[in-house]
C-alpha cells in the first residue's frame, strides 16, 4: 500500500495545521483519470489519529484486488466498483496535528473549545484548500464516499452540509455517537468518558515501555496488534512536547487528557450531526455499522438511530460480532470486508436510480 502525507499550513482564514494521508495501490492508478472511480474520506474517533485507519484500508484494498476481474482491462462488469484512493484526515487536536497545533490550541478560539463541528470544519477547510497542496487535489470533481468512526461518524455527517457542499455519493457510519433522543441518554456515558480521560496514564519512559503497558491492559488486549503499534507510533508525542519536569518520561499522549475531555463535553456536535444526517440520508445512501457487543453507546440510542419510522433512511445496517465500540481497533480485517460490501451495495443502488 502506497501512501503520502500532506500538511496544510495555517493562514489568516484558518489558524490550525490540518494533516492528512493519502493511500492507494499501484493498481488503482489506472483509475485516477476515471470520473466514475471513487475517493474515500475517512475520519477517526476521539483520542486516536488518522493512521488508526491503515489496517482497515489495507483490508479493503486487499478485498478489492482479490476479485478476479477487479482490474482486468479496467473492466469490472456492468456495475464497477473502482477506487482511486483513500484519504485519512486528522482532527487538529489529535495525533501529529496536536503537536503542530500545540500553541494555537492554547489560545482563543480553540482553547478548551473543540468538538465534532470543529473537526468537520477542519476537514472542509482541507478539502477546500487542497488545490494549494503539492501535488494539487480537486475534491470537488471527485466522487466521494465518507467513512467515519464515532466522533468521525458525526463529523462526516456534519461535513455534508458545510458550504460549499462537496459531492459525496455515500456515507458509512461506524458506531456514530448520534442520539435521536437528545443528549440526556448520553449523559452517564459522557461523565464516564470524561473521568476516564482524566484517569488515563499520559506519560511513559519510552515507546517500547508504552507498548508493553498497553499490551497488558485488559481492554486493549482485544485490539489488532497493528493498530496498537500504530497508536504507539502516532498517538504518542515526544517528551519535549509534554509539560512535565521529570526527565524519566520520553513520550506522552498526543491528544492530551484535557483535549480528550473537551471533545467529550461537546454540547452541540451530536445534535448537529443528527440534523445533518436527517437531511442527507434522503439524498444519498447511508449505511451504519455497529459492534455486536454493547460496551459504550446504549442499545436504546442505537435502536432509535436506525428506527425505520424516523426521518432517517439507511441503505443497510450491519452488526459485527466479536467487537464493541472500537471496531477499527479490534477487527479491522472484518470491518474492511464489510465496508467493501457496503460500497458495492451503494454503487448498485446509485446505478439503479440512473
Amino acid at each position: 500500500m502506497l501512501q503520502r502525507q500532506f500538511v496544510l499550513q495555517p493562514n489568516s482564514d484558518y489558524l490550525l495545521h490540518v494533516t492528512a494521508k493519502q493511500y492507494w495501490l499501484p493498481e488503482f492508478e489506472a483509475h485516477w483519470g476515471d470520473i466514475d472511480a471513487q475517493t474515500l474520506i475517512l475520519l477517526h474517533s476521539t483520542s486516536f489519529h488518522k493512521e488508526i485507519w491503515e489496517p482497515t484500508i489495507q483490508s479493503m484494498f486487499e478485498v478489492l484486488v482479490s476479485c478476479p476481474s477487479a482490474f482486468k482491462n479496467g473492466d469490472t462488469g456492468n456495475n464497477p466498483l473502482k477506487i482511486k484512493c483513500a484519504w485519512a484526515i486528522e482532527c487538529p487536536n489529535h495525533g501529529q496535528s496536536a503537536v503542530l497545533n500545540d500553541t494555537a490550541l492554547q489560545q482563543f478560539p480553540y482553547f478548551r473549545n473543540f468538538g465534532c463541528e470543529k473537526y468537520a470544519e477542519a476537514v472542509h477547510h482541507f478539502m477546500t484548500s487542497a488545490s494549494t497542496l503539492s501535488p494539487p487535489v480537486n475534491f470537488s470533481t471527485q466522487k466521494l464516499v465518507g467513512i467515519g468512526h464515532s466522533l468521525g461518524g458525526v463529523a462526516i455527517a456534519i461535513l455534508q452540509i458545510l458550504q460549499p457542499v462537496f459531492p459525496f455519493e455515500a456515507l458509512v457510519l461506524v458506531e456514530p455517537l448520534l442520539s435521536p433522543q437528545g443528549l440526556k441518554p448520553l449523559h452517564p456515558l459522557q461523565r464516564r468518558l470524561i473521568q476516564s480521560a482524566y484517569d488515563r496514564r499520559d506519560v511513559w519512559p519510552s515507546r517500547a515501555n508504552a507498548l508493553q503497558y498497553f499490551t497488558a491492559r485488559r481492554k486493549i488486549t482485544h485490539w489488532d496488534l497493528r493498530v496498537l503499534e500504530l497508536y504507539v507510533k502516532f498517538g504518542l508525542k515526544p517528551h519535549q512536547e509534554i509539560p512535565h519536569e521529570s526527565t524519566l518520561y520520553e513520550v506522552g499522549l498526543a491528544c492530551s487528557r484535557e483535549e480528550e475531555a473537551t471533545m467529550y463535553r461537546d454540547p452541540t456536535g451530536p445534535s448537529s450531526g443528527l440534523e445533518a444526517l436527517n437531511e442527507v440520508s434522503g439524498r444519498i445512501p447511508v449505511s451504519v455499522i455497529f459492534g455486536g457487543e454493547k460496551d459504550l453507546i446504549p442499545h436504546s440510542v442505537q435502536d432509535a438511530l436506525v428506527d425505520c419510522t424516523s426521518r432517517r433512511h439507511f441503505l443497510s445496517v450491519h452488526r459485527i460480532e466479536g467487537a464493541g465500540h472500537l471496531i477499527p481497533q479490534q477487527v479491522p480485517e472484518e470491518l474492511g470486508r464489510v465496508i467493501v460490501d457496503i460500497l458495492i451495495g451503494s454503487r448498485t443502488h446509485l446505478t439503479s436510480k440512473l
